[in-house]
Order: C-alpha cells, then sequence, then structure tokens
C-alpha cells in the first residue's frame, strides 16, 4: 500500500469520527419524552391539582387521559381513571416515574369522569365532555 492511500483512509476515518462525534453531542435530543405525546387527537382538558396534572384527549369519540407529576424521578403512587357514562371506570395505578396511563375508552357522544392522582393530591371531574 502506497502511502496516498493510507493517508486517505486515515483522513477519511478522521472526519467520520469527528461527524459522528459533534452528532452525539450537538444532536437533537430523539426520545424525550415531554416532546411526544401518549394520546392521539387534541388536547381538550389538563386537570391540574397539588402533586400534578391530567392531561385529557379526544379523537374520533374515544377519550385518553394520562396523569403527570410535577417533579419526575421519584418512583411514588399515580393513577389514572376514565369513565363513560353508562361503562365500566377503566383504571390505571401503581408506583410509576414518569406518567401514569395512558387509559383509552371509547365514549362516543356519551359524558365521562375522569379521576388522577399523584402521591397524596388527586382530581377528579364530575360527568364532563358531554
Amino acid at each position: 500500500m502506497d502511502m496516498g492511500v493510507i493517508r486517505r483512509r486515515l483522513a477519511l476515518g478522521t472526519a467520520v469520527l469527528t461527524a459522528s462525534g459533534l452528532l452525539a453531542v450537538a444532536g437533537p435530543a430523539v426520545g424525550d419524552a415531554s416532546a411526544a405525546t401518549l394520546c392521539a387527537g387534541r388536547k381538550v382538558r389538563t386537570l391540574a391539582f397539588s402533586t400534578g396534572h391530567v392531561d385529557v384527549h379526544k379523537k374520533s369519540g374515544y377519550v385518553c387521559a394520562v396523569t403527570y407529576p410535577k417533579k419526575v424521578g421519584a418512583r411514588r403512587y399515580m393513577m389514572v381513571s376514565v369513565q363513560a357514562r353508562g361503562s365500566e371506570r377503566v383504571p390505571n395505578a401503581g408506583r410509576f416515574t414518569r406518567y401514569a396511563g395512558p387509559v383509552r375508552v371509547h365514549a362516543g357522544h356519551r359524558c365521562v369522569r375522569i379521576k388522577g392522582a399523584v402521591g397524596s393530591g388527586s382530581v377528579g371531574t364530575g360527568w364532563i365532555l358531554c
């Protein structure tokens, strides 16, 4: 192998490593949960309470809800539930770090009742979105 080929390969290797390093440092934050939504459709309500909030979305007769804490990180009790009038309540509860849910229910044109909790704080609605 002559010196010209070796120099070209070294230059190419250096360029590839430099470019990949720059992309790793300055690239977009892929997988950033705050930028993505867990429910499809348009946001119709935000139900705030002392330790978090519940986002409610609606699309094509479906209602979807997710509970988010004010401070992400520590594993703690979270809950979200959606109930369409005339149907059973659909809950998602447990010890989570980022959110509870999403819970998706077909409501059609019926009213729904939403509940959410993070730790000791909670929120509940009457029949809404009628």
